[in-house]
């Protein structure tokens, strides 16, 4: 046993949890927080346990929100809370304004990358999307998976094909033995430009889709 019984209980609620005993890792944690239950370190791994171990998302939100009515910038609380509230688009609203806070908290290129996510597949709002997506792609230009999510945003949603053409180049650029990308970039060339490289145009002047 050490000095601190924080990390004691933790530490035991941790081997209790991965021996396959979920219970009784939650049982020493809340017993623990009896006399201690501002400490929302300890607090935030119960609520891990309940949500993941014990698959009580509810019980699991609500420790989640002691510890936010505690600490109201607790940013791994309000991950936490995202990642379940996400799961379902009537928590859009919600679920957006924690991300705003914690974008305000904690600004990130994985960050951006996750919340442009959002916002295409729950929000799908593709301009703001967009926006995040550069965000990201400016914080950490070397990041594949961020041109990737990019281009699929601009080829399949926006359908700005100049733009996607930019950011396939990229990504054969950095994986040049990527079959699925070259694929893309020929069909893109294909369907979307014409022989001097220019997005084709319809005779009324808009772009084909």
């Amino acid at each position: 046993m050490s000095s601190d019984p924080a990390y004691d209980a933790c530490s035991k609620a941790k081997r209790q949890y991965d021996s396959g005993n979920i219970q009784g890792a939650v049982d020493t944690l809340e017993e623990y927080l009896k006399s201690d239950p501002h400490n929302c370190k300890v607090r935030l791994q119960l609520a891990q346990h309940i949500i993941y171990g014990l698959k009580n998302k509810e019980y699991g939100m609500m420790q989640l929100d002691v510890i936010l009515d505690l600490d109201p910038d607790y940013i791994d609380a309000l991950k936490a809370q995202i990642s379940i509230l996400a799961e379902d688009k009537k928590n859009n609203k919600v679920t957006n304004e924690k991300f705003q806070k914690l974008l305000e908290l904690d600004p990130s290129s994985d960050l951006y990358n996750t919340y442009a996510r959002f916002l295409r597949n729950q929000m799908v709002d593709f301009p703001k999307a967009a926006e995040y997506y550069e965000k990201a792609i400016a914080m950490n230009p070397n990041k594949y998976e961020y041109h990737q999510n990019y281009s699929a945003l601009l080829l399949n949603d926006i359908k700005d094909y100049e733009k996607a053409k930019k950011e396939l180049e990229i990504l054969m650029e950095m994986k040049p033995g990527d079959y699925k990308v070259k694929q893309n970039y020929d069909r893109l060339m294909r369907e979307k430009f014409d022989k001097n490289g220019n997005v084709k145009k319809s005779r009324f002047g808009f772009l084909r889709r």
